[in-house]
């Protein structure tokens, strides 16, 4: 599948283009200005876009008002279209932030139930009883997203509220041709309402590509040939930037064990899960870091790791920003895009991920591992591949068995000799192909 050998990009459109936070209802043309930025997408050798919601919605995007028109705040459905169109002419996928659990309570059939209660036709599109009261004062209770009552939760067993969903799906794609979906809190929905949403899409689209938005436990439950394609993977997120931090490399290569190694009962092998460094969720990576130093080598490992990476507008030149200054400051609007030393080595990284079989594909294993540094191999059919880390300020010399004399630096494009062990430099990160 297309994806798997992948580089994605997310834009969080309502802060991308510099949206009001709340939906002011005054149309402007924002989401016209992606355009402008896909020569810089281009030029990182990201080859899909995912877009965080791009819908109608009381504000910031995951409360929809409705599934069937693009949020006044970025412009129109002919607008998105030519984004779409553009994107897609420079080979260029696009994924659509999926928001299926819930909606806003400015939702068209929501509004209709609070006008017209027990006789309103989509009472039982929600969980609602009609007895009790919401904090809203509404004279009625509904179930809310964990307790979000501005997030009010669709009922994803009724038929009409899937048949509504699908045709909206369907819509996605013969307006915008759309290639996938990303999942919100896809650990949330109805099993079997992914099930049906992946039959549906295998008939709309070839390669049609489900992501979901996975936090903890077993991602299998969701990530299966009956339903999800990938999934975020949070537990390599955490392990990533926290090795950096405490300068324990064994905990991020412990989850890519866990996950990804040579036992039988490991948990993902053979799957491509999304790995990020960060989103429009939580702290940016610059600012996560304690030491600058660490960027480009978090990213390396986040590239070279089995998975699809995905890289967060404003990230990839080092932009900062704290979960604790709430989400807006998460989903920040930058005029243009910045060019320097993280862009171009992000785009080497993209450059050697989309181009090699090994690491698209490849098995995980253990080379080397300590606490400041670590080596791992991918393999694949027709690739091998081996990958060094040295997250620390003095050199370190590796020493294991290359099975080869020489190889070359996806990276850098320089020829590496293996002769009395492999030499790396202060924070250097390799992707190495023998020869």
């Amino acid at each position: 599948m297309w994806a798997f050998e992948s580089v994605f990009y997310q834009i969080y459109p309502l802060g991308f283009c510099g949206a009001p936070f709340e939906n002011d209802g005054v149309l402007e043309h924002r989401i016209l200005k992606v355009e402008e930025w896909i020569p810089h997408i281009r030029e990182l050798n990201a080859n899909a876009v995912y877009f965080s919601p791009v819908f109608e919605s009381d504000n910031h995007g995951y409360n929809t008002r409705d599934y069937r028109k693009i949020d006044v705040r970025l412009g129109t459905n002919e607008d998105f279209a030519r984004v779409c169109e553009s994107l897609h002419k420079e080979g260029i996928k696009v994924v659509l932030d999926g928001v299926f659990n819930h909606v806003g309570r400015g939702f068209w059939a929501f509004q209709d139930v609070l006008r017209n209660r027990e006789g309103s036709p989509y009472k039982d599109w929600f969980h609602i009883h009609f007895g009790g009261n919401s904090n809203y004062n509404d004279g009625l209770w509904y179930e809310g997203w964990e307790g979000h009552f501005d997030l009010v939760k669709l009922n994803l067993r009724n038929e009409e509220v899937i048949s509504h969903i699908f045709e909206c799906i369907k819509g996605w794609v013969k307006e915008f041709d759309i290639d996938g979906l990303r999942l919100d809190v896809a650990y949330c929905l109805d099993k079997d309402f992914v099930k049906r949403l992946r039959s549906m899409c295998n008939d709309l689209k070839p390669d049609f590509f489900l992501l979901g938005e996975m936090l903890h436990g077993d991602y299998n439950q969701y990530v299966n040939d009956d339903m999800l394609h990938s999934a975020t993977n949070y537990e390599c997120y955490k392990g990533l930037h926290s090795s950096f931090n405490s300068m324990n490399m064994f905990e991020i290569v412990h989850s890519l064990l866990r996950q990804f190694g040579p036992e039988n009962w490991t948990l993902y092998k053979g799957k491509h899960m999304l790995s990020f460094v960060d989103n429009h969720d939580v702290t940016r990576v610059a600012s996560i870091l304690s030491n600058e130093k660490h960027l480009p080598l978090i990213y390396a490992m986040a590239f070279a790791m089995p998975g699809i990476p995905c890289v967060y507008y404003g990230s990839e030149w080092g932009a900062k920003a704290d979960k604790s200054q709430g989400d807006p400051a998460l989903r920040a609007c930058y005029e243009e895009p910045e060019e320097n030393e993280l862009t171009k080595y992000i785009a080497a990284l993209a450059k050697a991920k989309r181009s090699s079989e090994a690491l698209n594909y490849g098995d995980f294993k253990s080379l080397v591992l300590t606490n400041k540094q670590c080596v791992f191999e991918r393999n694949s059919e027709n690739e091998r591949i081996m990958v060094a880390v040295n997250a620390e300020e003095n050199p370190y010399v590796a020493h294991f068995d290359a099975r080869a004399g020489r190889a070359i630096d996806l990276i850098t494009g320089e020829s590496i000799d293996f002769g009395g062990g492999l030499d790396m430099p202060p924070y250097t990160a390799m992707i190495l192909k023998p020869y």
